[in-house]
């Protein structure tokens, strides 16, 4: 069955694309409910609660110990990776730092017309945890895209934790894992983890924020701790919007929407296009593609289920639509000028790969940027993970006498306006100190 498919010229298209963007692409149902009385559990008993759910969803783990993996059982795992991988994960790490380092925010000071120092000076997070996913797929990119960040920010401990089906490292994720610097690592995952990680237990000492994708327990999870713990953001199904000319390979257009589409049936692929029988022969392209995939089953229910071709008359205004969509990874597969046009008018995407030779998987794994982005529309009001996520800004302010005589007055009235008493009297008992 071909996706869907809307005409941005057609009388129907605003209600049509209304609901397309209203659809909930989440296919666990009371995971809520689930995830409460896990979190609730680990709450109340710590360690026996982490190891019974341990037990029941991943491995028959005999002890707390056991899930505790040392650094002689995670080199054992990590000597396993070939070499071209080995090298490929170094060279991934790198430029993911390099870009990070980049990134880090400078503390500012200054003493601005009255005599007041202000400033704000940007220190690290004591201790991060890192939820890495461990199910169907191994993912050691995650584990640089969060633990590289966290320790360019200085950050000191970071925990992470990821599920081990019948108690098996993965080698690649071990490997990252020591290349990145994770602290400790624990081979525990779902809601359970997220609880330890927020609260604590005898055995694992709790942290201050969680970042790390994982599926939908796992987000609810992040969703539930949130506040006890600062947590990075609630990462939904994967999502791709392409847009791209007549000028393209319909081939290299219809593996850039199965990139995504093979993450998860739920999934979103969407392909906006100005050609009527350009987008013909990529939705063709994309039956060839799943025929030698090996996610196949996979990639098709999500194209099919929740994939999308919009027809527009003219690309170079197609902004607003993009914008609507807020989609986490935009591809522009057109003209380098084209391109960088339509990419300086979006205003709203987790991340913008420019040109025909700019996939969104190059993204995934080494262009230096981070691969953790916002789901579901959340573009619109926020980014990816980035340094500053691992960092907090704290505010600096200083007065002389001289200074706080010329501030007295306006905070005098704001304060006898919102009837705080206690707070003027702060101020104006200081009126007639000097020195």
């Amino acid at each position: 069955m071909p996706p869907r498919r809307l005409d941005a010229g057609a009388p129907g298209f605003e209600s049509e694309f209304s609901a397309f963007l209203q659809r909930n692409r989440d296919s666990e149902s009371n995971v809520d409910r689930v995830v409460a009385d896990i979190v609730a559990d680990v709450r109340a008993r710590g360690d026996a609660a982490v190891l019974d759910h341990t037990r029941k969803f991943d491995w028959a783990a005999p002890d707390m110990a056991s899930l505790r993996i040392g650094d002689a059982e995670r080199r054992a795992a990590a000597a396993k990776v070939p070499t071209a991988q080995r090298e490929a994960l170094a060279f991934a790490a790198k430029r993911i730092e390099d870009f990070h380092r980049a990134l880090l925010p400078k503390d500012v000071e200054f003493t601005d017309a009255t005599g007041t120092r202000l400033g704000a000076r940007y220190r690290p997070i004591d201790s991060v945890g890192v939820y890495v996913p461990g199910g169907t797929a191994a993912y050691p990119s995650s584990v640089l895209m969060n633990i590289v960040p966290a320790k360019v920010a200085g950050v000191s401990r970071v925990v992470m934790v990821v599920p081990t089906p019948g108690g098996a490292l993965d080698p690649l994720v071990m490997l990252a894992a020591e290349i990145a610097g994770a602290d400790e690592i624990w081979r525990i995952g779902g809601a359970q983890a997220v609880a330890a990680l927020a609260y604590g237990t005898a055995s694992i000492v709790p942290v201050d924020k969680i970042t790390g994708p994982g599926n939908a327990y796992v987000a609810a999870a992040k969703r539930l701790v949130f506040g006890q713990v600062g947590i990075d953001l609630i990462a939904g199904p994967s999502e791709i919007l392409v847009v791209a000319d007549r000028d393209n390979d319909p081939a290299w257009i219809a593996a850039d929407l199965l990139s995504q589409a093979e993450h998860d049936a739920s999934s979103q692929s969407v392909l906006i296009a100005d050609d009527a029988a350009f987008a013909d022969a990529v939705a063709r392209a994309v039956v060839t593609e799943l025929a030698s995939l090996a996610r196949a089953d996979i990639a098709g229910a999500s194209w099919r289920d929740n994939g999308c071709i919009i027809l527009v008359p003219d690309l170079a205004g197609a902004a607003p639509i993009v914008d609507r969509i807020a989609a986490e990874h935009v591809e522009l597969a057109m003209e380098a000028a084209a391109a960088e046009a339509l990419a300086a008018r979006i205003r709203h995407a987790g991340a913008i790969f420019i040109g025909r030779h700019t996939p969104e998987a190059i993204g995934d794994y080494v262009a230096g940027t981070n691969h953790v982005l916002p789901t579901s529309r959340a573009a619109r009001f926020s980014g990816g993970l980035g340094v500053a996520d691992f960092l907090k800004r704290t505010s600096l302010v200083s007065c002389t006498p001289q200074a706080l005589a010329a501030l007295a007055p306006a905070a005098l009235a704001l304060a006898e306006a919102e009837g705080l008493g206690a707070h003027g009297r702060s101020v104006s008992i200081r009126l007639n100190r000097r020195g």
